[in-house]
């Protein structure tokens, strides 16, 4: 099958290569050119995606893996190109938190108390009177280092942080949401949407965006996930008290892809922080060793509207962000940069042991060997998966164990938290049966 993939910085990198390593022609359009460079080597790609629609044509497939093209693939497929990846009202719902709030609440989910603040004046003065612990939150694709988690009752640690974003990060502070802070489990439901149905069984992860192990540090995107399958739908209240009461309104706006709602849950209920409108990452390098049926097959269902029974393991599956310097702060000078840096390999990798590694900013020499080629440090990730939460971290430890990159770093607790607390938490309330 001829597939054209759009990317908006890479971050569907993988998934793009596997559908090429599925025998699938795939080619990749990155809009990004500071992230341009990642892969190559490794996948065919094209300037300017416009131009390969006659050749991706109505029995192809177009991919997007990003936010900011939901219209554009809402005008494929009234042109009758089969899409997948999201739409114009999905991209909204992500990238505009205010916006997206108020739909989970006309969809009758519960929702926390938030507020939007287009002044940073305006945000102090309110958590200044409002007092209690706040979460600092921006919209869109703003770096979650922004994000903060308040831990002061009277507020004043959140005042600070959004005083120093006044006077040091104007421009990615020109919104700001507040959201009160809810203390409790921190676990997603995910499931595909093909424009009338859903597709597949329950996504549950659980994200790590913390920098440091026992979520010490800043903020990132994500630092590792935990995730199984779940296809009890009947009896997931996690996914009965939120995702499932979306289903008329993705059929309205016609969406095509994966949709994942964050939550806190505690013995009081379910509290959904935000959605995800598009691929997850690394939710969907996760979803690569979870599944047993192929990508190519999958996604052209999903973007047809048709039904697909999706074969996949059983267990649980890890993954893990594996970085150099200067990540999380891709802005600090290119001297801390490892760009150019070669990949090594302690012993040869088996086949099941390289389907594991996931090339994020990563290209191929001519002679086979793999080397950074951005300046950014997000490198790879690696995953696992096992029966138990342990056998997957064993797994996926013992595969980083034999990548060798100079100052690599990585987090070695990723579901430990979980599987020693948290799931014994949710099960107590009734919401997990893993």
């Amino acid at each position: 099958m001829n597939i054209l993939f759009i990317s908006e910085d890479m971050s569907g990198g993988d998934l793009a290569y596997r559908l090429k390593k599925e025998g699938n022609k795939v080619r990749l359009f990155v809009r990004n050119q500071s992230q341009a460079h990642a892969l190559d080597g490794m996948i065919t790609k094209v300037g300017d995606w416009k131009k390969e629609l006659s050749w991706v044509g109505e029995k192809g497939l177009i991919v997007f893996d990003s936010t900011g093209f939901g219209r554009t693939q809402d005008e494929l497929r009234q042109a009758g190109y089969s899409v997948v990846g999201g739409c114009a009202l999905g991209d909204k719902i992500e990238d505009d938190r205010h916006f997206g709030k108020n739909i989970m609440d006309q969809c009758g989910i519960k929702t926390i108390q938030s507020h939007a603040f287009h002044s940073i004046r305006d945000a102090v003065k309110f958590v200044s009177k409002e007092r209690g612990e706040w979460v600092i939150k921006q919209n869109g694709h703003t770096s979650k280092i922004y994000n903060y988690v308040g831990q002061m009752p009277d507020a004043s640690d959140v005042v600070d942080v959004l005083k120093s974003y006044g006077k040091n990060n104007k421009k990615d502070s020109a919104y700001i949401e507040l959201q009160r802070c809810v203390r409790g489990v921190e676990i997603g439901v995910g499931r595909y949407f093909n424009g009338n149905d859903w597709v597949g069984p329950l996504e549950m992860n659980v994200e790590h965006k913390s920098l440091f192990p026992n979520g010490i540090g800043p903020k990132t995107y994500e630092m590792g996930t935990l995730m199984w399958y779940d296809d009890n739908v009947e009896e997931n209240k996690i996914f009965r008290e939120t995702l499932a009461k979306m289903k008329d309104y993705l059929r309205e706006i016609g969406f095509h892809g994966d949709i994942d709602i964050n939550c806190i849950v505690n013995e009081a209920g379910i509290y959904p922080l935000e959605l995800t409108a598009r691929f997850g990452f690394p939710a969907t390098q996760l979803q690569s060793i979870i599944h047993v049926s192929p990508w190519g097959e999958f996604l052209k269902a999903v973007a047809d509207g048709d039904a697909y029974t999706l074969k996949y393991r059983k267990g649980f599956g890890v993954t893990v962000v594996v970085a150099t310097p200067p990540f999380p702060y891709e802005a600090v000078s290119k001297r801390y940069s490892m760009e150019g840096t070669h990949i090594f390999f302690k012993s040869p990798l088996t086949k099941e042991e390289r389907n594991r590694i996931h090339f994020e900013e990563v290209s191929m020499s001519k002679d086979g060997s793999f080397y950074l080629s951005n300046r950014n440090g997000f490198v790879l990730h690696a995953s696992g998966m096992g029966t138990t939460i342990q056998d997957a971290q064993d797994q996926v430890y013992a595969l980083i164990d034999k990548i060798v990159i100079p100052k690599k770093f990585y987090r070695n607790d990723i579901g430990k938290k979980f599987a020693e607390v948290e799931m014994d938490l949710l099960r107590s309330w009734g919401y997990c049966h893993a």
